[in-house]
């Protein structure tokens, strides 16, 4: 039985350049966990934990049925309230949703299921409550690659908002992260991170 493998099959999605580029998805399916606290504390912990359980339960279902996939790479959606930014905003007032990309043939009702099993293991972690099932279209998105360490990730920002300001466009929702280097393996310096953020034009 082959693996379906969404990095594989999504490349546009999973890669990107070290400079703005311009981009367009369409709708997409996630298991999601919406919190708000320091991305270094026990409650981001707590949610990141629940997420994967319960996409590796998703999985543990699809698989019985014969379409087994690969679980993708950790996301996050990140905003503050009010007119401020994020850098004039105490890391523990951030607001983020971590997401799990699954595939389209997943629905709501898998996620039930996945959700009743995975409670069943994990009776004690209540966060398993926390976490839905969810569609987002971004449509059109202007995208980079961060190397380094998440703190210099101003840097690469920087570069998108001239990048906008130049082809006339605007934000246009949540910023948005894609994680494709596990902090626990890979020294800062040579982490990877997407950023992705959807515009309009003026």
């Amino acid at each position: 039985m082959d693996k379906l493998d969404l990095a594989k099959i999504n490349k546009s999605y999973y890669t990107a350049p070290t400079y703005p580029q311009l981009v367009a998805f369409e709708l997409i399916s996630y298991v999601t966990i919406a919190r708000q606290g320091d991305p270094n504390g026990t409650v981001f912990a707590h949610a990141t934990e629940a997420l994967y359980t319960l996409a590796y339960s998703v999985k543990g279902i699809c698989k019985k049925e014969g379409r087994d996939f690969t679980v993708a790479k950790l996301e996050g959606l990140w905003w503050v309230d009010g007119e401020r930014t994020a850098m004039e905003v105490p890391s523990c007032e951030w607001n983020w949703k971590l997401m799990i990309r699954v595939p389209d043939y997943v629905t709501m009702e898998m996620v039930e299921s996945a959700r009743q099993i995975a409670s069943l293991n994990k009776k004690e972690m209540v966060t398993l409550s926390q976490v839905h099932y969810e569609t987002l279209h971004e449509g059109k998105c202007v995208q980079m690659l961060h190397v380094g360490p998440y703190s210099t990730e101003q840097e690469t920002v920087k570069c998108i908002e001239i990048f906008m300001h130049e082809n006339r466009l605007k934000p246009y929702g949540r910023h948005h992260e894609i994680y494709l280097s596990d902090p626990r393996k890979v020294e800062p310096l040579k982490m990877k991170t997407i950023l992705r953020h959807p515009v309009q034009t003026v």
